[in-house]
């Protein structure tokens, strides 16, 4: 008799932004595992937890990864890509792809143009959303340098709120599917800002599993995450989480990350 395997981890450390946001991604992998038929035993891996713990697990099942650190490994050492998830917002354009807004004080007068000498706040060296992007808007917007100050590290949407909410830095860049989630369900937390920019789309961060995960368990997950907008149960879990679906990645599009880090360093003079 065949033993049942044990069952894999599934997070969404990312986007769990407060305890009724987790709740809601709590009810999509439960969804998600019985769809799919595999185990799924739902973890918070709280902050300060490095989220590169999570990325390495070996039972790691479904968590979503920045496509930055993601495109920074080795092809052959890399996690399974299992899916790419499609915001119903705007700015998606119906894609698999996310920005960074530009916050600043509701009451601030800063502008576009004013950003290149704002002060920065920023999260962590290896974001896409909240320190890659933002430093990209700031070469297309004809800086040179790097703006004076910066701060950081902030560590993720709710530490650059709080810094700019609380006058410690004048602007920082948040995740635009962050913001998302905070509107439909913690509106409250963004009433004191406002945004200024917002950044070029970017491939929008993956949902992996560990390379360890059984083939079979790959497929079932990946089947369930790409039909998940065809049915009503489906649609169900993912309308409180703003999204519509998700997408068979483009992983040639993450490829291109570490390039434009690397422009914005050299046409900045280094990193912040």
């Amino acid at each position: 008799m065949t033993e049942p395997r044990p069952p894999l981890i599934a997070c969404s450390r990312m986007y769990n932004l407060s305890p009724r946001i987790k709740g809601h991604w709590d009810r999509f992998f439960g969804w998600l595992a019985r769809e799919a038929g595999v185990a799924l035993d739902i973890i918070a891996h709280a902050p300060p937890a490095p989220l590169s713990e999570l990325w390495e697990r070996p039972d790691l099942g479904a968590a979503f990864m920045c496509g930055y650190p993601y495109s920074m490994v080795e092809p052959e050492a890399r996690p399974v890509a299992l899916a790419a998830p499609v915001p119903a917002a705007e700015w998606a354009n119906g894609k698999p792809v996310y920005a960074s807004h530009v916050i600043a004080a509701l009451g601030s007068p800063l502008g576009p143009n004013d950003l290149p000498k704002a002060r920065w706040g920023w999260t962590v060296r290896d974001s896409q959303s909240g320190y890659n992007a933002p430093r990209g808007l700031l070469v297309e917007l004809g800086a040179t340098a790097n703006p004076p100050g910066a701060v950081g590290p902030l560590l993720n949407p709710r530490g650059i709120l709080d810094a700019v909410t609380s006058g410690r830095v004048e602007v920082g860049a948040i995740d635009a599917y962050a913001w998302q989630l905070l509107a439909l369900h913690e509106p409250e937390a963004l009433a004191t800002v406002r945004i200024v920019a917002t950044t070029p789309a970017a491939p929008f961060p993956l949902l992996i599993a560990a390379r360890a995960t059984a083939k079979e368990a790959v497929i079932a997950l990946r089947s369930a995450l790409t039909n998940a907008g065809d049915g009503d149960a489906g649609r169900s879990v993912l309308q409180p989480l703003g999204l519509t679906g998700f997408a068979v990645p483009d992983l040639a599009a993450y490829d291109t990350l570490p390039d434009r880090a690397r422009a914005a360093d050299l046409a900045l003079g280094g990193p912040w």
